[in-house]
């Protein structure tokens, strides 16, 4: 009886050194938050945002970092896989409408492999809280691929306290069952995650808290419903719709600080890396100040979104680095900071910011975003961009002298929009033969 005591004495201990081994990953999503929304760091925006600020004060703000797409289950899709979305053939919004014609679109869980799936495998507790955008049918649903845990909504939006989405679809998830349950989405969400947090505190973790805020519908938390089931939505906009959005913000940025104050009370805060990023630029309602254009556009302003990462152990607080960095570098970085191989089967595009994360660079990279025939493509400073509002000609950039692309170059550098349209050409037609079909 006393042997079997000590091996158990010793299991635990040795489970315990191996937890202290790994870090665990808190990777926070806002929704259509701008580069000039927050008030953290080098951003400087509009909104008052204490937590990100103690947040960025903490680790380092990534002034160059993108979104993969430049609207929402895009970027989803590549931060999943670690691969350009399109490979996974969501280069565009996944619809809630059967109409649509695309209802049953999603990202295909026999097929593609996430970062959650890899940390499951490898002994993770993973759990996901928010939104999931990824495929409504139940199917696609997050526990499908590989997430322990899930509550929230699979599309794009849901009303904040009635949790019906806009096409008057009730649209609240536990596991992979709609359930009712009251209270404010962000509210939720945050609670949730700290829940999460606690019951897994002695174990490698990794919480993907993807926030509805600030997508519409623009409610504050003390707000009426706007929707119920059955009806489909109106979004008019109204007089008070800029004071929600500033209280939907920071309604986030609570969250954030109880997520840093809880990490540090259980005393795993050196352990654990902590990501805020936005899926894509703002609307009209925010700010993405000094960049030119928003959501939905692949100038500056649709996909440069503010990025901060702490990690006590690893990352130098109060930083500030400049590394042209993308969402789909986020599953790389997870699997190298917990000493996992990079998968094989499908090879990431993406890479890991691990070097950027001690205060190093990154090799000279060529990046692309493509949104319908709307075209972008970064070759260190220079930048390209091609049929969107402003750019029906192919319009060049340096980004280093004009982050607010108001200069075209194209005329003084034809070499250079040549070896860049021929880039763009080859990257699109890899897409083409690489992308997963949609049924």
């Amino acid at each position: 009886m006393r042997l079997i005591k000590l091996l158990g004495a010793v299991l635990v201990m040795t489970s315990l050194v191996c937890a202290a081994d790994k870090p665990n990953f808190v990777i926070i999503m806002a929704d259509d938050l701008g580069y000039g929304d927050i008030s953290a760091g080098p951003f400087e925006g509009w909104i008052d945002t204490p937590n990100l600020d103690r947040l960025a004060k903490a680790g380092v703000s990534l002034t160059d970092f993108h979104s993969n797409g430049a609207v929402c289950s895009p970027t989803r899709a590549a931060l999943m896989t670690g691969r350009y979305q399109q490979r996974a053939g969501i280069g565009g919004v996944v619809k809630a409408d059967p109409r649509a014609g695309v209802h049953d679109d999603g990202l295909q869980p026999d097929v593609e492999v996430t970062f959650s799936k890899k940390l499951q495998a490898a002994g993770y507790a993973t759990g996901m809280f928010g939104k999931w955008h990824l495929g409504y049918l139940p199917r696609y649903n997050p526990i499908h691929h590989g997430f322990d845990e899930f509550r929230g909504y699979v599309s794009g939006n849901v009303d904040y306290f009635s949790h019906v989405d806009q096409a008057g679809n009730f649209d609240w998830w536990i596991g992979d069952k709609l359930q009712q349950e009251e209270g404010y989405s962000t509210h939720l969400i945050t609670q949730h995650t700290l829940d999460f947090i606690r019951k897994n505190k002695d174990k490698p973790f990794c919480v993907y808290v993807p926030h509805e805020a600030p997508h519409y519908p623009y409610q504050g938390p003390n707000d009426p419903p706007q929707r119920k089931v059955g009806q489909k939505a109106k979004h008019p906009r109204g007089p008070d719709d800029k004071q929600a959005y500033r209280l939907m913000v920071q309604e986030v940025d609570r969250g954030v600080g109880q997520i840093m104050d809880l990490v540090g009370e259980l005393g795993i805060a050196g352990r654990t890396m902590i990501v805020f990023i936005s899926d894509n630029g703002a609307i009209g309602l925010g700010s993405n100040r000094p960049l030119r254009g928003y959501k939905g556009r692949v100038w500056e302003g649709g996909h440069r979104v503010p990025a901060i990462v702490t990690w006590p152990d690893v990352v130098k607080p109060g930083t500030v680095n400049d590394a042209t960095t993308l969402t789909m570098d986020l599953m790389p970085t997870m699997l190298e900071a917990a000493g996992l191989d990079q998968p094989t089967e499908r090879a990431l595009d993406g890479v890991s910011l691990m070097p950027v994360l001690r205060g190093g660079e990154l090799g000279p990279r060529q990046l692309f975003w493509m949104y319908g025939k709307k075209t972008a493509m970064r070759d260190g400073p220079w930048k390209l961009v091609m049929n969107d509002l402003g750019a029906k000609e192919p319009a060049l950039f340096d980004l280093s002298k004009d982050l607010s692309e108001k200069n075209d170059l194209s005329k003084d550098h034809p070499q250079r929009m040549k070896q860049m349209l021929e880039a763009i050409e080859r990257w699109q037609q890899d897409m083409k033969d690489t992308q997963t079909p949609q049924p």
